[in-house]
Parts: C-alpha cells; sequence; structure tokens
C-alpha cells in the first residue's frame, strides 16, 4: 500500500509541478501555425472563392448550417467584402505571430478563431489536414507552448536577468492586449454576436480572458506568492492534460485509419495504393507516380506496410526505439503523401503531429541545430561547435572537476614546472654552518625561535615535544 500511495503521490507531483513536453508543444506550436499561414498564402489570390463572397458557398448557406450545426465563426458578424479582407490578413497576422512565440497564451486564442472562423465558413473546402488543424487550434489553447523557441522565452530570460541585477521590470504590452481584446470581446457579446451556435468557443474566450487577468493580478500586485504558485500548478495541470489529449487524439486518428483500412478488399489484396497514383488530380509529378505504380512488388509492399504502420503505432508508444521507427517510417510516408500526390498541408499537419512523440533530446539537438544555422546565416555567432560554455566561479570548477590531491596532477593536465630555487636573506651563523658541514663536521643545532615578544626557549628533549608558549 506505501508503494501505490508513494507512485500516486510522485504521479500527482509530476503532473502539477511542471509542465511537461516543452518541445514537444513548442513544435506544434511551430508546424500548425506554419502549415495554417502557408496555406492561407498559398489561396490567397482564391480567398474569395474559398471563404468569401464570391464563393459557390453563399452567405445564406453558411448562416443557415451554422445555424443547424452550432459551429462558431466570426466571418458572419458582417456583411461584405471588406470584413472578410480584413479578417483574413489578420489570420495571417496572427499566425506568424503565434509562429514566433509572441505573447503565445493571447495568440493561441486569436489562430483558433481564425482557424475556426475560416473553416466553419465552407466547411466543404479541405481535407483531413484541415480537419486536424481544426481540432489543434482548440487544444493549442490549453499548452504552454511557449515555453523554448519563442518570443516570451526570450523575453522571460531577459527579465529574470533584470530582477536579478535589481532593476524593474514593466510590461506595457501585455496589460494593453488585454484590455483591447476585453472591449472587443464585451463589444460582441453586448451586440449578440455571440449567441448563435454553441456556447463553447465564447465561454473559452472570457475565460482564457479572466484567466489572463488574475494572472496578472496575482504576480503584480499580491504580495503573497501563494495565489500565483496555486495558478502555476493549475496551468500545468491544465497543460499536461491537453498534452495527453493531443497524444491520445494523434493515436485515435492512426488506429482508426489503419482499422478502416484493414476492412477494405484494396488494402488486403494489396493494390489500394495503385489507384490514388492514377488519378491526375492527385498526379502533380505523373512520371513519379508511374515510377511508382510501375512495380507490383513495390505497390504491394507501400499498401500491406501502411496498414501495418497505421494499426501497431498505438500499441508501439510504451518501447522508445520501435516507436521511433515508426515514427520515421510515418514521417516519411507523408513526405512522400505531400510530394506524390500534391497534399502539402495534410502532410505538414500530420508530421507536426508525429513530432509530438519524439525523444526531447533529438528535438533539442534539432533546436541547437536551428539556432547555429541562424547566428551562421546572421552573423551573430561562432560559425560552428557547441555553445560556449558560461563563466563560471572558481568553487564551481573545483566542484565539476574534483579537488585533485597535493602534489599529484589532475588528470588530463600537465605538471606545473619547478619554481625557480628562492635566496634567502644574508645570515653569517647560518653561512658558518652550511661551510663546516661541507668540510666534514659536526652539524651545530639551530636555535629554535620564540614567539613574538617571549625568551627562547631551550630544546625539548628527545621524543618529547617542545611546549609551545
Amino acid at each position: 500500500m506505501n508503494r501505490l500511495s508513494l507512485a500516486v503521490s510522485a504521479l500527482i507531483a509530476r503532473v502539477a509541478d511542471s509542465a511537461a513536453g516543452p518541445c514537444q508543444t513548442a513544435v506544434l506550436r511551430i508546424g500548425f501555425s506554419l502549415t495554417w499561414l502557408l496555406f492561407l498564402l498559398r489561396e490567397f489570390p482564391h480567398r474569395h472563392e474559398l471563404y468569401g463572397p464570391d464563393g459557390p458557398w453563399s452567405s445564406d448557406l453558411a448562416e443557415q448550417l451554422v445555424g443547424s450545426n452550432g459551429a462558431f465563426t466570426a466571418l458572419l458578424w458582417f456583411d461584405g467584402r471588406g470584413w472578410f479582407e480584413f479578417l483574413y490578413a489578420l489570420a495571417m497576422l496572427w499566425s506568424v505571430l503565434l509562429l514566433l512565440g509572441w505573447r503565445t497564451r493571447t495568440m493561441s486564442v486569436l489562430f483558433m478563431v481564425g482557424v475556426l472562423s475560416l473553416q466553419n465558413r465552407s466547411i466543404f473546402m479541405g481535407d483531413g489536414g484541415d480537419n486536424v488543424l481544426h481540432l489543434m487550434a482548440v487544444y493549442l489553447v490549453f499548452t504552454r507552448c511557449g515555453q523554448v523557441w519563442s518570443l516570451d522565452a526570450r523575453r522571460a530570460r531577459r527579465q529574470a536577468a533584470a530582477l536579478a541585477r535589481g532593476e524593474r521590470v514593466r510590461d506595457r504590452a501585455g496589460p494593453a492586449l488585454w484590455v483591447v481584446f476585453g472591449v472587443l470581446l464585451l463589444a460582441m457579446t453586448l451586440a449578440g454576436r455571440m449567441d448563435d451556435g454553441e456556447r463553447l468557443i465564447p465561454v473559452l474566450l472570457w475565460t482564457v480572458w479572466t484567466a489572463q487577468a488574475l494572472w496578472w493580478l496575482a504576480g503584480r500586485l499580491g504580495r503573497n506568492p501563494q495565489p500565483r504558485i496555486l495558478l502555476d500548478v493549475v496551468a500545468n495541470i491544465v497543460h499536461n492534460g491537453a498534452l495527453l489529449v493531443i497524444m491520445a487524439e494523434a493515436c485515435l486518428i492512426y488506429a482508426t485509419a489503419g482499422w478502416y483500412k484493414v476492412q477494405g478488399s484494396r488494402w488486403q489484396d494489396g493494390t489500394a495504393v495503385y489507384y490514388p497514383l492514377q488519378l491526375k488530380y492527385f498526379s502533380p509529378w505523373p512520371g513519379l507516380a508511374d515510377l511508382l505504380s510501375s512495380s507490383g512488388t513495390l505497390v504491394m509492399l507501400m499498401s500491406y506496410g501502411t496498414v501495418i504502420v497505421q494499426v501497431a503505432f498505438p500499441f508501439t508508444l510504451f518501447n522508445r526505439r520501435v516507436k521511433n521507427v515508426l515514427l520515421a517510417l510515418m514521417i516519411t510516408e507523408h513526405a512522400v503523401i505531400a510530394v506524390v500526390l500534391g497534399l502539402p498541408f495534410f502532410s505538414l499537419a500530420m508530421i507536426a503531429v508525429d513530432m509530438v512523440f519524439l525523444p526531447t533530446s533529438f528535438l533539442r539537438r534539432l533546436g541547437d541545430g536551428a539556432a547555429r544555422a541562424r547566428a551562421r546565416l546572421l552573423g551573430r555567432g561562432p560559425t560552428g561547435g557547441p555553445p560556449l560554455p558560461r563563466q563560471r566561479l572558481p568553487e564551481q570548477r573545483l566542484a565539476e572537476q574534483g579537488t585533485p590531491q597535493q602534489g599529484t596532477p589532475r588528470q588530463g593536465s600537465h605538471p606545473a614546472p619547478p619554481l625557480p630555487p628562492q635566496r634567502l636573506p644574508d645570515d653569517p651563523a647560518r653561512d658558518a654552518r652550511q661551510t663546516r658541514n661541507a668540510q666534514g663536521s659536526a652539524p651545530e643545532p639551530a636555535p629554535h625561535a620564540s614567539a613574538p615578544g617571549t625568551e627562547p626557549s631551550s630544546r625539548a628533549p628527545e621524543g618529547r615535544p617542545r611546549p609551545r608558549t
């Protein structure tokens, strides 16, 4: 019973003390914001046909569908081309700011608003990648995805350094954003724009806005650190729960796709991959598609390999080596789909989900490599090699290297050169004794020095220490 209690206590402490997977959630933030930004940029010339007033899915049809399913979209708040252009530009801006990690808590909420507003306006304009992006945009709101590789992390380091120097830190951008979006949220609520559809998104927006206010008050006005610690624990629990949901969602996506493929006859006989390669709509590179489909053995291996990987992946999470091998295979598979079938945004979204399961050590090495490449590109640092170590105190160096024994050189170091002989001050009595010793006479005992201010004492008997005065 004690072991069970200790295990439960350790689990609770691990969930509440820190936000797990900072690199993994940062990869999610970067991957999905980059995917959505690239999609908006590629479809910029066709934005009016996809989500605007010139599309086949008119505003009246969209309002009827939203009224029946209760979906959230800000595009239907106002009519006209100007509102659409403004919101489309804001969606791109929010994606850029979330990609850079600037005010990630606020930008994650606005990123969700942009994704839901455009996708729920025309739900038939998309593929499986849009569905994944739709779900992950909501989950990102609950994560602390700006702990690393973000402008927020850099600002936190600078603030910590300023506080260590005894300087006063002021944050004007955060309260200003909170006030502006609070006013807009209140105006839309009073105008009745939030009444259409379900209450989930409006309640979520107000909850995040209130939590930001409590966080700021606990950190700035409260002298007692306990409220801030409590809010930090709650944020960690919410973050870890959201990360667990994201991982479970990814496993569910692969398991569902794999088990549905098992039931298909084309997947059972190993020819399912051949047919998409023959569709002109999914063949941006016809020569490459013909090359892959020309070999029956290769088509069979790709068909069976896809099913095996998707079905087996959720069961390999408890074996790190096998999981990493399957992750490499799935990322390669999605890269091939992006090139051969012309589905880059679906593949980018799925690769971002796959990278949640990558080891933290690999992601850190990847981040260090990106930082070195950026330093070389901007000419701000060394062109290669590991980062320079921090300056350490002598006590820290001794603690890390170990104190060597006296007279024994430290391992990996060169022995110190011998000191030059020191010349003693002139002493006629000492010189006379050295001369007699050199001539073979018995040495005279040197007189013992006494303490300052005391008389010289006689020599102590042999074998007994002379008392000190």
